[in-house]
């Protein structure tokens, strides 16, 4: 069961879901790799990257995301985006840069 996530949180659950999902990408893992990984469903884990979908998910599953991408908890959450003028739409999201 999910809570509604507070207004105030909304934009961080989507900047988390993109950077998942930006990492699992440079990573070349499909969704359904990463989901395996991380013990959760597909379905799950795309609502989690969906940046038009805000949904919260449980403390273990961001663990499990993190173990699976072979990353912190805390470096996942402490990554931030580039501002929008920085983002060449054709470039990759570059984990080692952010």
């Amino acid at each position: 069961m999910h809570k509604e996530v507070q207004f105030k949180n909304r934009d961080k659950f989507v900047e988390l879901g993109i950077i998942i999902s930006a990492i699992r990408k440079s990573k070349g893992m499909t969704q359904r790799e990463l989901a395996e990984r991380a013990f959760i469903s597909r379905s799950h884990l795309s609502n989690i990257e969906a940046p038009n979908i805000i949904s919260s998910f449980a403390l273990e599953t961001l663990f499990n995301i993190a173990d699976a991408l072979e990353i912190s908890a805390g470096d996942l959450l402490n990554i931030k985006l580039p501002s929008p003028q920085y983002i060449n739409e054709d470039s990759e999201f570059d984990n080692d840069k952010y």
